[in-house]
Protein backbone atom coordinates (compact mmCIF):
# COMPACT_ATOMS: atom_id res chain seq x y z
CA UNK A 1 0.00 0.00 0.00
CA UNK A 2 3.08 2.08 0.20
CA UNK A 3 5.33 1.46 3.20
CA UNK A 4 9.12 1.29 2.36
CA UNK A 5 9.92 0.11 5.87
CA UNK A 6 9.13 -3.09 5.94
CA UNK A 7 8.75 -3.24 9.81
CA UNK A 8 6.38 -1.07 9.67
CA UNK A 9 2.46 -1.60 10.13
CA UNK A 10 0.32 -1.07 7.19
CA UNK A 11 -3.47 -2.61 8.38
CA UNK A 12 -4.44 -2.34 11.51
CA UNK A 13 -7.54 -4.72 12.16
CA UNK A 14 -9.66 -4.40 15.19
CA UNK A 15 -11.33 -8.07 16.12
CA UNK A 16 -13.28 -6.46 18.64
CA UNK A 17 -16.44 -8.40 16.94
CA UNK A 18 -14.90 -11.72 18.49
CA UNK A 19 -15.34 -10.19 21.99
CA UNK A 20 -19.27 -9.37 21.36
CA UNK A 21 -20.39 -12.45 19.68
CA UNK A 22 -20.44 -16.10 19.32
CA UNK A 23 -21.74 -16.38 16.18
CA UNK A 24 -23.41 -13.90 13.65
CA UNK A 25 -23.51 -12.39 10.49
CA UNK A 26 -20.93 -9.57 11.51
CA UNK A 27 -18.38 -12.58 12.76
CA UNK A 28 -18.71 -13.95 9.90
CA UNK A 29 -18.03 -11.15 7.50
CA UNK A 30 -14.81 -10.49 9.84
CA UNK A 31 -14.05 -13.85 9.35
CA UNK A 32 -13.94 -14.06 5.78
CA UNK A 33 -11.78 -10.96 5.55
CA UNK A 34 -9.22 -12.32 8.01
CA UNK A 35 -8.55 -15.47 7.22
CA UNK A 36 -7.66 -14.14 3.15
CA UNK A 37 -5.44 -11.15 4.73
CA UNK A 38 -3.53 -14.01 6.44
CA UNK A 39 -4.00 -16.93 3.86
CA UNK A 40 -2.21 -14.00 1.46
CA UNK A 41 0.14 -13.11 4.16
CA UNK A 42 0.01 -9.68 4.09
CA UNK A 43 3.21 -7.56 5.67
CA UNK A 44 2.39 -5.55 8.12
CA UNK A 45 -0.51 -6.93 9.27
CA UNK A 46 -1.30 -6.44 12.79
CA UNK A 47 -5.10 -7.37 14.94
CA UNK A 48 -5.89 -5.70 18.24
CA UNK A 49 -7.96 -8.07 20.29
CA UNK A 50 -9.15 -8.70 23.64
CA UNK A 51 -8.56 -11.83 25.52
CA UNK A 52 -11.72 -13.11 26.13
CA UNK A 53 -12.40 -14.32 21.87
CA UNK A 54 -12.28 -18.02 22.77
CA UNK A 55 -16.27 -18.46 22.60
CA UNK A 56 -16.39 -17.05 19.14
CA UNK A 57 -16.97 -19.84 16.97
CA UNK A 58 -15.01 -17.96 13.95
CA UNK A 59 -11.59 -16.64 15.69
CA UNK A 60 -11.27 -20.36 17.03
CA UNK A 61 -10.64 -21.36 13.44
CA UNK A 62 -8.48 -18.76 12.50
CA UNK A 63 -4.71 -19.33 12.95
CA UNK A 64 -3.26 -15.85 13.42
CA UNK A 65 0.81 -15.69 14.55
CA UNK A 66 1.46 -14.60 17.60
CA UNK A 67 3.63 -11.77 16.36
CA UNK A 68 0.28 -9.89 14.44
CA UNK A 69 -1.71 -10.08 18.07
CA UNK A 70 -2.10 -7.04 19.96
CA UNK A 71 -3.76 -7.36 23.31
CA UNK A 72 -4.61 -4.20 24.49
CA UNK A 73 -5.26 -2.94 28.05
CA UNK A 74 -8.67 -3.76 29.20
CA UNK A 75 -10.44 -0.99 30.63
CA UNK A 76 -12.57 -2.01 33.34
CA UNK A 77 -16.40 -3.23 33.15
CA UNK A 78 -15.82 -3.65 29.44
CA UNK A 79 -16.45 0.14 28.39
CA UNK A 80 -13.45 -0.36 25.91
CA UNK A 81 -15.56 -1.99 23.54
CA UNK A 82 -16.85 1.57 22.87
CA UNK A 83 -13.65 3.52 23.00
CA UNK A 84 -12.09 5.21 20.49
CA UNK A 85 -8.04 3.97 20.35
CA UNK A 86 -5.14 5.83 20.74
CA UNK A 87 -2.64 3.45 19.51
CA UNK A 88 0.26 6.32 19.29
CA UNK A 89 1.42 4.94 15.78
CA UNK A 90 3.76 6.77 13.60
CA UNK A 91 3.54 7.10 9.97
CA UNK A 92 0.11 6.57 8.10
CA UNK A 93 -1.30 3.18 8.76
CA UNK A 94 -5.06 1.74 7.55
CA UNK A 95 -7.48 1.19 10.47
CA UNK A 96 -10.51 -1.14 10.28
CA UNK A 97 -12.55 -1.72 13.08
CA UNK A 98 -14.84 -5.01 13.03
CA UNK A 99 -17.49 -2.72 15.33
CA UNK A 100 -17.81 0.70 15.23
CA UNK A 101 -14.40 1.90 17.03
CA UNK A 102 -11.58 4.43 15.42
CA UNK A 103 -8.01 5.10 15.85
CA UNK A 104 -7.59 9.24 17.25
CA UNK A 105 -4.10 9.11 15.77
CA UNK A 106 -3.99 11.88 13.06
CA UNK A 107 -1.74 9.07 10.45
CA UNK A 108 -4.68 6.85 10.66
CA UNK A 109 -6.72 5.64 7.91
CA UNK A 110 -9.95 4.95 9.27
CA UNK A 111 -12.31 2.86 7.74
CA UNK A 112 -15.65 1.58 9.41
CA UNK A 113 -18.48 -0.82 7.80
CA UNK A 114 -22.01 -0.32 8.84
CA UNK A 115 -23.95 -3.37 8.59
CA UNK A 116 -27.49 -2.57 9.34
CA UNK A 117 -29.87 0.60 11.45
CA UNK A 118 -31.54 -1.99 13.13
CA UNK A 119 -31.04 -0.48 16.48
CA UNK A 120 -32.15 2.48 14.91
CA UNK A 121 -35.35 1.10 13.65
CA UNK A 122 -36.28 -1.51 16.00
CA UNK A 123 -35.02 -0.38 19.13
CA UNK A 124 -35.29 2.64 21.78
CA UNK A 125 -34.17 3.68 25.30
CA UNK A 126 -30.34 3.24 26.67
CA UNK A 127 -29.60 0.07 24.51
CA UNK A 128 -30.70 2.41 21.24
CA UNK A 129 -29.03 5.90 22.32
CA UNK A 130 -25.76 3.99 23.27
CA UNK A 131 -25.04 1.96 19.88
CA UNK A 132 -26.09 5.04 17.56
CA UNK A 133 -23.71 7.67 19.46
CA UNK A 134 -21.11 5.26 19.06
CA UNK A 135 -22.19 3.93 15.56
CA UNK A 136 -22.66 7.77 14.59
CA UNK A 137 -19.08 9.04 16.08
CA UNK A 138 -17.42 6.29 14.08
CA UNK A 139 -18.86 7.31 10.93
CA UNK A 140 -18.37 10.58 11.33
CA UNK A 141 -14.32 10.18 12.46
CA UNK A 142 -14.42 7.56 9.22
CA UNK A 143 -12.14 8.81 5.74
CA UNK A 144 -14.66 5.96 4.06
CA UNK A 145 -17.46 4.23 5.14
CA UNK A 146 -18.02 0.87 3.70
CA UNK A 147 -22.18 -0.40 3.65
CA UNK A 148 -23.09 -4.06 2.53
CA UNK A 149 -26.22 -3.07 0.74
CA UNK A 150 -27.48 0.11 -1.08
CA UNK A 151 -30.61 0.09 1.41
CA UNK A 152 -27.75 0.37 4.09
CA UNK A 153 -26.70 3.28 2.12
CA UNK A 154 -29.91 4.78 1.63
CA UNK A 155 -30.53 3.58 5.81
CA UNK A 156 -27.03 5.64 6.54
CA UNK A 157 -27.96 8.82 4.47
CA UNK A 158 -31.27 8.92 6.41
CA UNK A 159 -29.81 8.50 9.93
CA UNK A 160 -26.74 10.15 9.67
CA UNK A 161 -25.91 12.17 6.64
CA UNK A 162 -22.80 12.30 5.11
CA UNK A 163 -20.56 13.23 2.13
CA UNK A 164 -21.34 10.01 -0.32
CA UNK A 165 -18.21 10.35 -2.05
CA UNK A 166 -16.89 8.99 1.21
CA UNK A 167 -19.65 6.16 1.31
CA UNK A 168 -18.70 2.55 -1.23
CA UNK A 169 -21.37 -0.35 -1.28
CA UNK A 170 -19.35 -3.87 -0.71
CA UNK A 171 -21.73 -6.54 -0.59
CA UNK A 172 -21.08 -9.43 1.34
CA UNK A 173 -20.05 -12.59 -0.34
CA UNK A 174 -21.25 -16.46 1.00
CA UNK A 175 -19.32 -19.26 1.82
CA UNK A 176 -18.27 -22.12 -0.51
CA UNK A 177 -18.72 -24.44 2.09
CA UNK A 178 -23.04 -24.36 0.79
CA UNK A 179 -23.14 -26.64 -2.08
CA UNK A 180 -25.80 -29.19 -3.40
CA UNK A 181 -25.08 -32.68 -2.05
CA UNK A 182 -26.50 -36.10 -3.15
CA UNK A 183 -29.55 -37.25 -1.58
CA UNK A 184 -27.70 -40.41 -0.84
CA UNK A 185 -24.49 -39.21 0.35
CA UNK A 186 -25.58 -37.37 3.55
CA UNK A 187 -28.00 -37.97 6.62
CA UNK A 188 -28.33 -34.86 8.72
CA UNK A 189 -29.66 -36.28 12.26
CA UNK A 190 -33.05 -35.17 12.33
CA UNK A 191 -36.21 -36.95 13.20
CA UNK A 192 -38.21 -35.89 10.06
CA UNK A 193 -37.53 -36.42 6.10
CA UNK A 194 -39.45 -32.91 5.08
CA UNK A 195 -39.37 -29.82 7.16
CA UNK A 196 -39.26 -25.87 6.62
CA UNK A 197 -36.21 -23.99 7.85
CA UNK A 198 -35.68 -20.93 9.82
CA UNK A 199 -32.11 -19.60 10.28
CA UNK A 200 -30.61 -17.13 12.38
CA UNK A 201 -32.08 -15.05 15.80
CA UNK A 202 -35.92 -14.17 16.59
CA UNK A 203 -35.78 -10.65 17.33
CA UNK A 204 -39.77 -9.53 16.99
CA UNK A 205 -38.74 -8.19 13.37
CA UNK A 206 -37.50 -11.45 11.87
CA UNK A 207 -40.91 -12.93 12.42
CA UNK A 208 -40.64 -16.06 13.57
CA UNK A 209 -43.49 -16.48 15.47
CA UNK A 210 -44.85 -16.18 11.63
CA UNK A 211 -43.15 -19.11 10.54
CA UNK A 212 -44.27 -20.87 13.71
CA UNK A 213 -47.92 -20.16 12.66
CA UNK A 214 -47.69 -21.18 9.17
CA UNK A 215 -45.84 -24.75 10.51
CA UNK A 216 -48.42 -25.53 12.73
CA UNK A 217 -51.42 -24.45 10.39
CA UNK A 218 -50.12 -26.33 7.30
CA UNK A 219 -48.77 -29.57 8.83
CA UNK A 220 -44.73 -28.93 8.74
CA UNK A 221 -42.06 -30.14 10.75
CA UNK A 222 -39.70 -27.31 11.72
CA UNK A 223 -35.95 -27.02 11.93
CA UNK A 224 -34.93 -23.82 14.05
CA UNK A 225 -30.91 -22.90 13.45
CA UNK A 226 -29.90 -20.31 15.95
CA UNK A 227 -29.63 -19.48 19.89
CA UNK A 228 -30.98 -22.21 22.00
CA UNK A 229 -34.77 -21.85 22.96
CA UNK A 230 -35.52 -20.61 25.97
CA UNK A 231 -38.48 -22.16 28.07
CA UNK A 232 -40.59 -18.97 26.89
CA UNK A 233 -39.94 -19.58 23.37
CA UNK A 234 -40.68 -23.02 24.17
CA UNK A 235 -44.33 -22.29 25.54
CA UNK A 236 -45.20 -20.16 22.84
CA UNK A 237 -44.34 -22.66 20.55
CA UNK A 238 -45.99 -25.33 21.71
CA UNK A 239 -49.20 -23.39 21.84
CA UNK A 240 -49.16 -24.01 18.27
CA UNK A 241 -46.87 -27.30 17.71
CA UNK A 242 -46.49 -30.77 19.02
CA UNK A 243 -43.18 -30.69 20.21
CA UNK A 244 -42.44 -33.83 18.09
CA UNK A 245 -42.96 -31.24 15.36
CA UNK A 246 -40.66 -28.78 15.70
CA UNK A 247 -36.69 -29.08 16.44
CA UNK A 248 -33.85 -26.60 17.77
CA UNK A 249 -30.32 -27.41 16.32
CA UNK A 250 -28.36 -24.28 18.52
CA UNK A 251 -26.06 -22.56 16.26
CA UNK A 252 -23.78 -25.11 14.15
CA UNK A 253 -20.84 -25.30 12.04
CA UNK A 254 -21.54 -24.29 7.90
CA UNK A 255 -20.96 -28.43 7.16
CA UNK A 256 -23.86 -29.44 8.87
CA UNK A 257 -26.08 -26.27 7.55
CA UNK A 258 -25.36 -26.96 4.19
CA UNK A 259 -26.89 -30.66 4.93
CA UNK A 260 -29.65 -28.49 6.54
CA UNK A 261 -30.31 -26.73 3.63
CA UNK A 262 -29.78 -29.32 1.04
CA UNK A 263 -32.86 -31.39 3.30
CA UNK A 264 -34.90 -28.28 3.57
CA UNK A 265 -38.43 -28.03 1.72
CA UNK A 266 -37.56 -24.44 1.96
CA UNK A 267 -36.36 -22.08 3.43
CA UNK A 268 -38.78 -19.01 5.33
CA UNK A 269 -36.86 -15.93 5.61
CA UNK A 270 -39.60 -13.70 6.51
CA UNK A 271 -37.66 -10.37 8.37
CA UNK A 272 -39.05 -7.33 8.05
CA UNK A 273 -35.85 -5.70 8.18
CA UNK A 274 -31.86 -6.81 6.79
CA UNK A 275 -29.10 -4.80 6.29
CA UNK A 276 -27.93 -7.80 3.92
CA UNK A 277 -29.54 -11.56 4.59
CA UNK A 278 -26.66 -14.16 4.49
CA UNK A 279 -28.76 -17.15 4.64
CA UNK A 280 -30.58 -16.38 1.50
CA UNK A 281 -27.38 -16.38 -0.75
CA UNK A 282 -26.34 -19.97 1.36
CA UNK A 283 -29.82 -21.58 0.77
CA UNK A 284 -29.93 -20.75 -2.67
CA UNK A 285 -25.78 -22.20 -3.01
CA UNK A 286 -26.98 -25.34 -1.64
CA UNK A 287 -30.28 -25.40 -3.45
CA UNK A 288 -32.89 -24.98 -0.90
CA UNK A 289 -35.92 -22.86 -1.96
CA UNK A 290 -36.41 -19.21 -0.08
CA UNK A 291 -39.38 -17.73 0.58
CA UNK A 292 -39.23 -14.06 1.53
CA UNK A 293 -40.17 -10.80 2.24
CA UNK A 294 -39.62 -8.20 0.02
CA UNK A 295 -38.31 -5.40 2.59
CA UNK A 296 -34.91 -3.45 2.65
CA UNK A 297 -31.61 -5.30 0.87
CA UNK A 298 -33.89 -8.55 0.53
CA UNK A 299 -34.67 -7.78 -3.32
CA UNK A 300 -30.95 -6.88 -4.00
CA UNK A 301 -29.86 -10.14 -2.64
CA UNK A 302 -32.52 -12.23 -3.48
CA UNK A 303 -32.47 -12.08 -7.06
CA UNK A 304 -35.45 -12.71 -9.82
CA UNK A 305 -37.71 -15.35 -7.70
CA UNK A 306 -41.20 -15.84 -7.83
CA UNK A 307 -41.23 -16.25 -3.90
CA UNK A 308 -40.67 -12.97 -2.93
CA UNK A 309 -43.98 -11.49 -0.86
CA UNK A 310 -44.97 -7.59 -0.98
CA UNK A 311 -47.54 -8.59 1.45
CA UNK A 312 -46.66 -10.55 4.43
CA UNK A 313 -49.16 -13.18 5.09
CA UNK A 314 -49.97 -16.79 6.01
CA UNK A 315 -52.37 -17.13 2.81
CA UNK A 316 -49.63 -15.55 0.59
CA UNK A 317 -46.66 -17.91 2.12
CA UNK A 318 -49.08 -20.94 2.39
CA UNK A 319 -49.58 -20.25 -2.00
CA UNK A 320 -45.42 -19.74 -2.44
CA UNK A 321 -45.43 -23.54 -0.44
CA UNK A 322 -48.18 -24.95 -2.51
CA UNK A 323 -45.87 -23.56 -5.96
CA UNK A 324 -42.93 -25.86 -4.48
CA UNK A 325 -44.81 -29.14 -4.72
CA UNK A 326 -44.96 -28.75 -8.47
CA UNK A 327 -41.44 -30.29 -9.52
CA UNK A 328 -41.00 -28.20 -12.51
CA UNK A 329 -41.84 -24.91 -10.67
CA UNK A 330 -39.65 -25.82 -7.82
CA UNK A 331 -36.73 -26.62 -10.49
CA UNK A 332 -36.86 -23.49 -11.81
CA UNK A 333 -36.66 -21.56 -8.49
CA UNK A 334 -33.78 -23.39 -7.10
CA UNK A 335 -31.80 -22.91 -10.80
CA UNK A 336 -32.70 -19.32 -10.46
CA UNK A 337 -31.31 -19.08 -6.84
CA UNK A 338 -28.17 -20.99 -8.29
CA UNK A 339 -27.20 -18.03 -10.75
CA UNK A 340 -28.02 -15.62 -8.67
CA UNK A 341 -25.67 -16.65 -5.66
CA UNK A 342 -22.78 -16.83 -8.60
CA UNK A 343 -23.28 -12.84 -8.03
CA UNK A 344 -21.46 -12.79 -4.72
CA UNK A 345 -18.50 -14.36 -3.70
CA UNK A 346 -16.05 -13.47 -0.18
CA UNK A 347 -13.32 -13.34 -2.76
CA UNK A 348 -14.89 -10.15 -4.45
CA UNK A 349 -15.83 -8.48 -1.50
CA UNK A 350 -12.18 -9.09 -0.02
CA UNK A 351 -11.28 -7.24 -3.59
CA UNK A 352 -13.12 -4.59 -3.26
CA UNK A 353 -11.93 -4.23 0.37
CA UNK A 354 -8.55 -3.80 -0.12
CA UNK A 355 -9.24 -1.56 -3.46
CA UNK A 356 -10.71 0.78 -0.83
CA UNK A 357 -7.73 0.24 1.38
CA UNK A 358 -5.78 1.46 -1.73
CA UNK A 359 -7.88 4.12 -2.80
CA UNK A 360 -7.83 5.41 0.82
CA UNK A 361 -4.29 5.39 1.39
CA UNK A 362 -3.44 7.39 -1.50
CA UNK A 363 -6.04 10.25 -0.71
CA UNK A 364 -5.36 10.57 2.55
CA UNK A 365 -2.96 13.11 3.33
CA UNK A 366 -0.90 13.11 6.80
Amino acid sequence: IGYKNKNQVKIIYDNIIFSLQKAGGISVVWYELCYRLLRDKVRNMLFIEKKDISSNIFRKILTIPSEQICILKEEKYGFDRYCSLKLGIKGKYIFHSSYYRFSKDKSAVNITTVHDFTYEYFYSGIRRLIHSWQKKRAIMKSDFVICISESTKNDLIKFFPIDVNKIRVIYNGVSDEYFPLRADSFCPILPYSSYLLFVGSREYYKNFDLVVEVAAQYGYNLVIVGSNLTQKERKKIEQKMNREKYICVGKIPNVELNKLYNGAYALLYLSSYEGFGIPILEAQKAGCPVIAYNKSSIKEVIGDTMLLLDDLSIMNIAKCLNLLSDTFIRKQVIEKGFINAQRFSWEKTYKETMDLYKYAWNNKKV
